[in-house]
């Protein structure tokens, strides 16, 4: 340690990346940025946090641009010197440390990520077994059995769709559970299961029809609507009465906020008719919204989408977060936010007072090396 080298300083830009980009937290990306001023510029020149976020989630890879409420005012105003190319590698910086840090905070505070029931390819007898029956958690809804099941079919390898719309356009989904239906008012009391179940991710196609302007019927298929940017792999479904829970291999962000259940071949008859039936009594999606502190707007026809970031609303988040984990209050949060920007702030709050230094913008200087 007697002889200090700045590798940043002392190596070519591109092996310095590649060393930096090993960097697998969004913490230790800020932390690196706030070593001096020379790695605070090479930070945030190279975008380490943006190339962290595409290599976590490469579904953001679509973004196009990124937008905030003050940069809305002042490039509606003309005033300011937001669309300066440093001030833009700064903001970014900002919002891609910040959203990566926002969904690692999701994976602790879980919830039900299900706003309503869309659609379902076939419903036997409709309303009576719609699938908005499966977002109910019991099997008798005002005393009568609540599920949703398919139309028969005479092929047993018949696949079915279910959709639903997520509580935000932009979720971070980490498990999804179905509960086959067992017919206990039928001879045997069959469980109508399917054999495995698949999930996608994704959008409307057309962006006038999200939320409640999405015109569909929910007894006929709906998938020709959608754009779906995620699909999981293929899980074998038990024939049991029980929620079955299919974790996703890592979190998966939901940019366009729908969900697509596959439901692939069937087991079970009826003895009635000698068809194959699928039937469902729950489901249920666990994550986390990133609304209202980020938002999408889908492009048409490109598919690329706006990301809207509100730092307000975000550090309003950040605080609600603090309070309901009885952590200790965040002391000096407008002096902190001032001098080192929302990652600064969340930095201060999330990890024992951890206080970055802070580099003039301005100050050509070069500092001591410094070392990580």
């Amino acid at each position: 340690m007697e002889t200090r080298i700045d590798f940043v300083q002392s190596l070519q830009s591109d092996m310095s990346v590649n060393i930096l980009t090993c960097l697998n937290d969004p913490v230790d990306v800020v932390r690196a940025g706030s070593v001096s001023s020379l790695w605070h510029h090479f930070v945030i020149t190279n975008g380490l946090s943006k190339q962290l976020c595409l290599r976590t989630f490469p579904q953001l890879s679509g973004i196009a641009r990124i937008t905030e409420p003050d940069w809305m005012t002042t490039e509606a105003n003309g005033v300011g010197s937001h669309n300066s190319s440093w001030d833009i590698l700064k903001r970014d910086h900002n919002v891609y440390a910040s959203l990566l840090h926002a969904i690692t905070t999701l994976n602790t505070c879980q919830s039900e990520c299900i706003g309503y029931a869309v659609s379902a390819s076939s419903t036997d007898r409709f309303p009576g077994e719609s699938v908005v029956n499966t977002l109910t958690t019991r099997d008798r809804y005002l005393g009568r059995p609540s599920y949703w099941s398919s139309k028969g079919d005479a092929d047993p390898d018949a696949s079915e769709t279910l959709i639903y719309k997520l509580k935000a356009d932009l979720c971070v989904i980490t498990e999804i559970s179905v509960q086959p239906f067992e017919a206990f008012f039928q001879p045997g009391k069959p469980i109508y299961s399917a054999k495995s179940v698949r999930f996608r991710l994704g959008h409307p196609k057309n962006s006038l029809d999200k939320n409640d302007n999405l015109q569909v019927s929910q007894q006929q298929p709906a998938d020709d609507k959608f754009i779906w940017t995620y699909t999981s792999e293929e899980y074998p479904m038990a024939q049991t009465n029980c929620l079955q829970h299919f974790k996703l291999p890592e979190p998966v962000l939901c940019i366009g906020g729908y969900l697509q259940i596959e439901l692939l071949g069937r087991v079970q008859r009826q003895h009635t008719d000698d068809l194959f039936y699928i039937c469902v009594s729950h489901v249920k999606v666990m994550g986390g919204p990133l609304c209202p502190a980020f938002d999408i707007d889908i492009l048409e026809p490109s598919g690329k989408f706006v990301l809207k970031y509100n730092p307000e609303v975000f550090r309003w988040m950040l605080q609600s977060f603090s309070e309901d984990s009885n952590m200790s209050p965040i002391s000096s949060e407008e002096e902190v936010v001032e001098h080192v920007g929302v990652m600064g702030f969340l930095l201060h709050g999330f990890h024992g007072g951890f206080e970055p230094m802070v580099w003039d913008d301005d100050d050509e200087e070069m500092d001591e090396p410094g070392v990580l």
